[in-house]
């Protein structure tokens, strides 16, 4: 498939292939500096719970390499700062926070001088986008229970490798069963209002030869009603202790049509994503997002000037609504360990 959404330069730095330009333009950024990343994670260059954290972890590093010369108390100052810095970029995904957590803990942990810091640093990066490749694999597999020859697949965003540091996690398991010769179809919804389905979703789909069919958001209802759907596959940017799930907005709406007409609905996360000190939904904090991605999709006017738009990034879907988490320990049902 050859997709990927980030990447150590040689120079060092944190390579990311930016998204907002997918599908028109493969272009890729080199950064070396905490707010370029911040901005980067914020804008959507790289985005997916998974991959903000890992490329907060790699950015990180990047980012420490010009303070070497610092004596080790104010080197571990800009890292905690850093570290800040890059937790608060985006309040819903458990990830990030978690990513930036283990960094601050492992360069508090090590000891020596700041060199030692810093590689020490550099190895927790990479173990922690080791680690999510591994997760993604696992879930993939654990998966495959739930498809089988001729499945019709249901996602919503974008769950593949652009949005983890493997091939995916939803989409993951869809990369599994075409490698494993089973033969699926992808029913794609858009992804309003910036298209993730449409323009990121579709192009990993296509360039891994995998059947698929976009369709607008809000005709997912008649297509369940239609019967051609056999199964729906969402991620989650965070799993609250009793099962309730954040994921992009438009999922929720997706959980009640599928328990309306039937079709199984799991989520389908890495354990990073689970959030054991949440209790539930409404302790997720919700990103609020700019007026102008409803009002000026991708560039374009389409409401008149000064119109409000209410535009959050994700929505809570019940425990209740979820048949299963598939996770890289196999597929689970609340409560949680």
């Amino acid at each position: 498939m050859q997709v990927r959404a980030l990447e150590w330069a040689a120079s060092g730095a944190l390579r990311i292939l930016d998204q907002t330009l997918l599908p028109a333009e493969e272009r890729w950024l080199e950064l070396d500096r905490v707010d370029a990343v911040v901005e980067a994670i914020r804008s959507l260059r790289v985005r997916g719970a998974p991959a903000i954290g890992i490329a907060a972890a790699m950015g990180l590093v990047a980012s420490l390499r010009r303070s070497l010369i610092e004596p080790r108390e104010r080197f571990l100052a800009s890292a905690d700062a850093g570290c800040a810095a890059l937790a608060a970029a985006r309040p819903t995904a458990v990830n990030l926070t978690w990513a930036m957590d283990r960094m601050r803990r492992c360069a508090r942990a090590t000891p020596g001088d700041v060199a030692a810091i810093f590689a020490a640093l550099g190895e927790e990066a990479q173990a922690i986008w080791n680690e999510d490749r591994a997760m993604c694999r696992a879930i993939g597999e654990h998966g495959q229970a739930l498809v089988m020859d001729g499945t019709n697949i249901l996602t919503h965003c974008n769950t593949g490798a652009l949005a983890t540091g493997g091939i995916g996690t939803a989409l993951g398991i869809v990369h599994v069963a075409a490698e494993r010769g089973l033969r699926v179809h992808v029913w794609v919804s858009e992804t309003r209002p910036l298209f993730q389905g449409s323009r990121l979703t579709a192009w990993e789909l296509a360039r891994a030869g995998i059947p698929h069919t976009l369709l607008p958001d809000n005709a997912a209802a008649s297509l369940m009603g239609s019967g051609k759907v056999d199964l729906a596959l969402v991620g989650a940017d965070r799993v609250a202790r009793n099962g309730d799930a954040a994921n992009k907005v438009g999922t929720y709406a997706l959980a009640l049509i599928a328990r309306h007409h039937g079709v199984p609905l799991y989520v389908v996360a890495p354990s990073s994503s689970f959030d054991p000190a949440c209790p539930g939904g409404d302790a997720i904090p919700i990103e609020q997002r700019a007026a102008d991605e409803v009002t000026r999709p991708l560039g374009r006017q389409a409401a008149p000037e000064g119109t409000a738009a209410y535009n959050p990034a994700f929505d809570v879907t019940p425990a209740a609504l979820i048949t299963g988490y598939v996770t890289e320990n196999g597929i689970r049902t609340p409560p949680f360990d």
